[in-house]
């Protein structure tokens, strides 16, 4: 490295003006005609842009742009220089990567994992492209760590269904959240929701009939009466043909928590717990097949759905007493 390192120099030394960026550029091969991880980065981000709306989300654009800002971060505090060389990224660039979202971006270990899969990605299309021969990531496995995923009981949701709220604002959140709830729409989902989403299907009943805006996915639910009651309350309120008055999600939450303690329930109330709700106590926990509540929930496998299939202790004892009523003739018979 030494001996590499001196003839950089001297080579510089004899056409430019030396600088440390420069002899480290060189040695990092970014004055070849070689790619560079950023630059393919920003190819491949222009791609995904031109595609949104057609074949890509919005949040999977956002998604690469973060990944795109944490690499070009770890790049410079890392290295010093303001790009890499793919073919130099190796085992331990990406295991420096990690050591760093961990630490320096304070990230969750699954925040960290979800950031190394589009990278990973990057990585696949410079290989794919004939950019790099060699796969840096061979020896590093992406793995997720398991989450419980939180929800509301029955009784948790039937308080928050029955309470009298004292302020207007209040009570639109708590409707809007109940909405979800019973639909298991996501935030996003139900403030982009518009009166032509909702159609009468096949079975002469209303439906929503709607894409997630996080994967471009159909997702269809049948509504239920709840929801029905709540759209009713607030048709022909809002313009633009939207049917919920839907806060920015940084306030929604803010305002649950408001209804949590108004309630009393202990539970770090937000906007997401109502699809996982939707999930476990609304539809899985009733006996709802899990095939049934993925297509609604726009899964594009059982495998992220299974996440949900929790079997609650209020089930567990429903199950149990039917059970034990079917064995009564044979308890007399003990006695």
């Amino acid at each position: 490295i030494k001996a590499s390192l001196h003839r950089i120099y001297h080579d510089l030394q004899r056409f430019n003006i030396v600088t440390a960026e420069k002899v480290k550029s060189e040695f990092l091969g970014l004055n070849e005609s070689g790619e560079t991880v950023l630059k393919l980065f920003d190819k491949h981000n222009d791609d995904v842009e031109a595609l949104v709306g057609i074949s890509k989300s919005a949040a999977t654009l956002q998604k690469y742009k973060v990944t795109r800002k944490h690499l070009a971060n770890f790049i410079k505090s890392k290295h010093s220089v303001s790009d890499y060389a793919l073919k130099s990224i190796n085992d331990m660039f990406i295991r420096d990567f990690e050591v760093y979202l961990l630490t320096k971006e304070n990230l969750s270990h699954n925040t960290m994992a979800k950031f190394m899969q589009f990278f990973k990605r990057i990585i696949i299309l410079a290989r794919n492209n004939g950019v790099i021969v060699h796969d840096p990531f061979a020896n590093y496995k992406i793995q997720l760590k398991k989450v419980d995923r939180g929800y509301l009981t029955e009784k948790e949701l039937n308080m928050i269904i029955q309470k009298t709220f004292p302020i207007k604002r209040l009570e639109q959140v708590r409707d809007i959240f109940i909405f979800s709830c019973f639909t298991g729409l996501a935030y996003i989902d139900v403030k982009e929701l518009k009166r032509e989403d909702i159609r009468t299907s096949f079975d002469g009943n209303k439906w929503i009939m709607t894409k997630r805006k996080k994967t471009n996915i159909d997702v269809n639910v049948p509504l239920m009466d709840i929801p029905k009651i709540i759209l009713d309350k607030y048709k022909g309120q809002l313009p633009d043909g939207k049917v919920l008055p839907v806060l920015s999600n940084q306030k929604m939450n803010a305002y649950l928590k408001e209804i949590a303690d108004l309630c009393g329930i202990k539970k770090n109330l937000s906007y997401h717990l109502a699809r996982h709700t939707f999930a476990t106590t609304v539809t899985l926990s009733k006996g709802i097949p899990i095939e049934t509540v993925s297509k609604m929930l726009g899964h594009t496998n059982i495998e992220t759905t299974q996440i949900y299939a929790r079997i609650t202790n209020e089930k567990i004892s429903k199950d149990m007493e039917g059970l034990s009523a079917k064995f009564g003739e044979s308890e007399r018979l003990l006695h």
